[in-house]
């Protein structure tokens, strides 16, 4: 069984104060969704945790199985068992999905072998077109396709703990459920179930989903937690008594050529 602690963690971007001392733990078979008001730290999250650069971490700590997330490099996090679904998955001309997977096979010291079979059973788990699979990585692809792909990767690479940025961005309604099931059955299956922590801003990839936990991270801190009713309540309410004075998740960052724009 995995565990991610999340301790105290503070970041800036650009020189203002993102994270503020987030704390939140999650371990092999459970759903976590943190919600929020945009500008709060959300996508911030996702990139300190996976070590996209300019980024500064100024506290607190991560660690996987006890081992210092902070102090790895970002491939180095990949092969401890961590994997970052994207909020804008990246195009990559010139390299296939199967290349990409077996390269991160190998990478890992895990045979390849069976990769092609792994592609098209996940392909057809959440009814990803088999077309779309001798592409370039993400080229020409819908945004829903986009996301579907990243999912087809969870299921080849079976992460210990999974961090999903706005999944359901871009999904239909099948699309999304088809997805979200399959995300869900990841934390049941095997000898070591999926961790998951999903980032949204809507209840709707939740009631698929099923989290066991949802947090509200306002402030650049996890400011209220509970179960599924939570979101279900935010829905309702919105994030007026969350958002004043949320620092603004805006700013400079280095350029990363394979990174997503800045967002929240």
């Amino acid at each position: 069984m995995s565990e991610l602690i999340i301790s105290g963690l503070k970041a800036t971007v650009g020189g203002s104060d993102i994270l503020r001392g987030v704390d939140l733990t999650i371990r092999s078979g459970e759903v976590h969704a943190v919600m929020g008001p945009n500008g709060a730290g959300k996508s911030t999250l996702s990139h300190v945790l996976m070590g996209k650069p300019g980024y500064e971490v100024t506290g607190g700590s991560v660690t996987l199985d006890g081992a210092d997330v902070l102090a790895m490099a970002t491939w180095e996090r990949a092969q401890a068992g961590l994997f970052l679904g994207m909020q804008y998955p990246t195009e990559v001309p010139g390299v296939s999905l199967e290349a990409m997977l077996r390269a991160s096979f190998e990478a890992s010291d895990r045979s390849p072998a069976d990769v092609a079979e792994r592609v098209l059973v996940e392909a057809g788990r959440i009814g990803f077109d088999e077309k779309f699979l001798t592409r370039p990585l993400n080229v020409d692809l819908s945004g829903g396709e986009k996301k579907r792909n990243e999912t087809l990767q969870l299921g080849v690479l079976a992460p210990q703990i999974a961090i999903l940025d706005e999944l359901d961005s871009g999904l239909d309604v099948d699309a999304l459920r088809m997805v979200a099931k399959r995300v869900k059955a990841a934390t049941t299956e095997g000898d070591q179930p999926l961790g998951v922590l999903v980032i949204t801003h809507y209840s709707r990839l939740l009631e698929e989903l099923q989290p066991d936990h949802v947090h509200v991270l306002a402030k650049g801190q996890i400011l209220q937690s509970g179960g599924p009713e939570l979101a279900t309540e935010l829905e309702e309410t919105g994030y007026a008594g969350y958002a004043e004075d949320t620092p603004a998740d805006t700013g400079p960052v280095e350029f990363d050529p394979f990174g997503e724009p800045h967002g929240v």
